[in-house]
């Protein structure tokens, strides 16, 4: 028996795998872009799906469609939700601009499981595909799927680092170390304001995210081919919105100007510029930690991550700071992401943008990474390090630059000339103070205590 069958579209014949469920155009695409062999994002497939079962239950509404068929064309969506819908879906990502291929990959698939429900055929253009075009459903899907991603994905994510560092900061506040700029010894921080500071910057970002969200929330649908909405009707994009708020349970609206939502993707372009911001700042912290994790002997030693694995395959005992690593290269990635993004957002010649499929794989790749980078930085490196006090308070006793203290007292030219003293000859300032200034050590031991130091004020 044959292993295929024929299938036929506008250009002809060909034949197709006997139990593939999608068709000519799917198989089309399948022998034109064997290019990467990566898929489309599982997220980005989600989300056409679901855009599928809202169109049909908008097009029902609308008289477009028979309720028989809506009906045929939702269940088959949520059926391929309920399984494992991806091996369905074998178009790479590099693939017609438009996203054409992956389209018309999601309808042949719906129809036909659609067409064996209803025990009649339903068409992948006619019916699933009804009020519809590939340029206004695949900008549509981009942002819906970025935008479930955010809601389940990275912003809990973020929430969870947040609390985990704050919870940290509050258990590491006795402890104070000497605080740093160029990597150079400087005034005295808590270990508790470092941990707040890194808090700080992942709010900042969470919010600015969730800025966006509104504008990753409005949707393209309704504009079909070019904007204008030909053969879409004049409620379809509204009805679309308000059925795939009711399937997804996140606030989804038309967009008040459809024509930029398809000539551009200007949004995604903002969204993944924000995501890079936050790289940047998973990508300090990582560093942060590994610098104070950094010896244990001849580095700074100030904390020890937790041990997850031998560090070498050559030199016994050593154990790396591999979480922060990995945290590290995933902002790498983003970075790198946001910058393909950026390229393909310029893209948008005219009416339609032609670099859709990479602008939803580097998004949905930067949002995954993130979130899962996000939750292992909180739980296996911030969560679980120790602080070595001993090794801060030496660093601390030997600091010449505590003598900034000593600024509104014995003037700046003064005040460096001990701390040279103290480092030339290795000693503890107060000890060098006491000597060159009038002050007594109480009165040094009141003006150098780096608790109060980390205070501010004068």
């Amino acid at each position: 028996m044959s292993n295929t069958r024929i299938e036929r579209d506008s250009m002809g014949e060909l034949q197709v795998p006997v139990a593939a469920l999608y068709g000519a155009q799917t198989q089309r695409a399948v022998d034109n872009f064997p290019v990467s062999g990566q898929r489309m994002p599982a997220q980005f497939i989600r989300a056409l799906i679901l855009a599928k079962a809202a169109a049909a239950r908008a097009n029902v509404e609308l008289g477009q469609v028979s309720a028989a068929q809506g009906k045929a064309i939702v269940d088959a969506a949520q059926g391929l939700l309920e399984g494992d819908f991806m091996e369905h879906f074998p178009v790479d990502i590099f693939q017609t601009g438009s996203g054409t291929s992956s389209n018309m990959n999601a309808n042949e698939v719906i129809a036909t499981l659609a067409s064996r429900l209803l025990g009649e055929p339903v068409n992948p253009n006619d019916h699933v595909n009804c009020g519809q075009s590939s340029n206004d459903i695949i900008p549509t899907s981009i942002h819906v799927s970025a935008a479930l991603a955010l809601h389940e994905q990275l912003l809990p994510a973020l929430l969870h680092l947040v609390q985990v560092i704050e919870r940290k900061a509050g258990e590491v506040h006795p402890f104070i170390k000497t605080g740093r700029t160029h990597l150079m010894d400087a005034m005295p921080v808590r270990l508790s304001q470092v941990l707040d500071g890194w808090a700080q910057q992942l709010k900042a970002n969470i919010g600015h995210l969730q800025d966006l969200l509104p504008s990753l929330q409005s949707l393209a649908q309704g504009g079909t081919a070019v904007g204008t909405g030909v053969n879409a009707h004049p409620r379809f994009a509204e009805l679309f919105s308000q059925q795939l708020t009711q399937l997804t349970q996140v606030q989804f609206t038309p967009g008040t100007n459809l024509f930029a939502l398809i000539g551009s993707q200007d949004t995604a372009v903002a969204v993944s510029g924000q995501l890079k911001t936050t790289a940047v700042s998973l990508m300090k912290i990582a560093n942060d930690l590994r610098w104070m994790n950094s010896g244990p002997l001849a580095g700074l030693g100030e904390i020890e991550l937790e041990g997850l694995q031998p560090g070498s395959s050559i030199m016994p005992g050593k154990v790396n700071p591999v979480i922060p690593e990995a945290t590290a290269m995933v902002a790498a990635q983003v970075i790198g992401n946001d910058t393909v993004i950026t390229i393909a957002g310029q893209s948008g010649n005219f009416e339609l943008n032609v670099m859709l499929p990479i602008i939803a794989q580097n998004l949905l790749s930067s949002i995954t990474l993130m979130s899962t980078a996000s939750r292992l930085l909180a739980d296996k490196a911030i969560a679980t390090f120790k602080v070595n006090e001993a090794r801060l308070k030496e660093a601390l006793s030997r600091n010449p630059i505590l003598v900034t203290a000593l600024n509104p007292i014995i003037g700046y030219q003064k005040a460096a000339e001990i701390a040279k003293k103290a480092y030339q000859q290795g000693r503890p300032v107060i000890d060098v103070a006491l000597e060159h200034t009038d002050l007594t050590r109480a009165e040094l031991e009141v003006l150098l205590d780096p608790e109060k130091l980390t205070a501010g004020g004068v």
